[in-house]
């Protein structure tokens, strides 16, 4: 697959936490697993090339983002939206999750519909206002939100 977004992070296969001896790896999916994924989640079209590329080069594990207990995409795919369910919550347009965090509450995620590189917004389950899904930092893009992470990382800082 051809990397045009996500060149830092492909860049990055691995890192070295500068405080310890722990290397961070990538885990890709293979282009196969991310043909199924857009079956399943998004009615057979491809995924956006940005997407595409983060499943390509770490899909089964991404130092910058938090996958939560799922052991697959699939799966954090699934509780997502049974969390959304649990919340009463819907999202009306194809959607992937990105990063999970704060137990079932919270997830970012990226509509599917938004062109290559599409934008980042956060789901806060519990917030019972109208507002509980929002584009986070300032409209970023993917490509962006993963290098931000990524220089954070680099920077020995949290990215979490």
């Amino acid at each position: 697959m051809d990397i045009k977004y996500l060149i830092q992070l492909k860049n990055h296969p691995t890192i070295k936490e500068k405080s310890t001896d722990y290397v961070n790896k990538l885990k890709p999916l293979t282009e196969a697993e991310i043909v199924s994924l857009e079956v399943r989640y998004n009615d057979e079209k491809t995924f956006p090339a940005a997407l595409r590329e983060l499943l390509y080069l770490a899909g089964n594990d991404c130092y910058v983002l938090d996958y939560g207990l799922s052991d697959s995409q699939e799966e954090m795919q699934e509780d997502g939206r049974k969390w959304l369910v649990k919340h009463n919550k819907t999202i009306n347009r194809p959607f992937f999750v990105i990063d999970v965090y704060n137990g079932s509450n919270q997830f970012l995620f990226v509509y599917l519909d938004e062109g290559d590189d599409p934008l980042v917004y956060e789901a806060v389950l519990y917030d019972k206002t109208t507002g509980w899904i929002h584009c986070l930092n300032n409209n970023v893009q993917l490509s962006e939100f993963i290098d931000n992470q990524l220089l954070r990382l680099l920077s020995d800082q949290n990215p979490f």
